[in-house]
């Protein structure tokens, strides 16, 4: 591979990572939002955790698409390491 070629990988994999943690913060900005109105205005049925868990999925799922590659390289390389000896 070319240097740009890498270079243009790089910046996509840092990109979606940053992509990830931005999603994570406004995540756990939104739902201690949602956690603050819930408990001043009924505190019955904890109606926030359906935003809790149904968003949680999707960021999982951004979790794993953004940090996929980088385990997956890890893995090839321990395996092309075992295969050296």
């Amino acid at each position: 591979m070319k240097i740009e070629e890498l270079e243009r990988i790089a910046i996509k994999r840092a990109e979606g990572k940053i992509a990830f943690y931005t999603h994570l913060i406004i995540y756990i900005v939104v739902n201690i939002f949602l956690f603050v109105i819930w408990y001043l205005v009924s505190g019955g049925f904890p109606w926030f955790i359906f935003s809790l868990f149904g968003w949680g999925i999707g960021l999982i799922t951004h979790f794993i698409h953004a940090f996929s590659s980088t385990f997956v390289d890890k893995l090839v390389k321990k395996e092309y390491e075992k295969l050296k000896k």
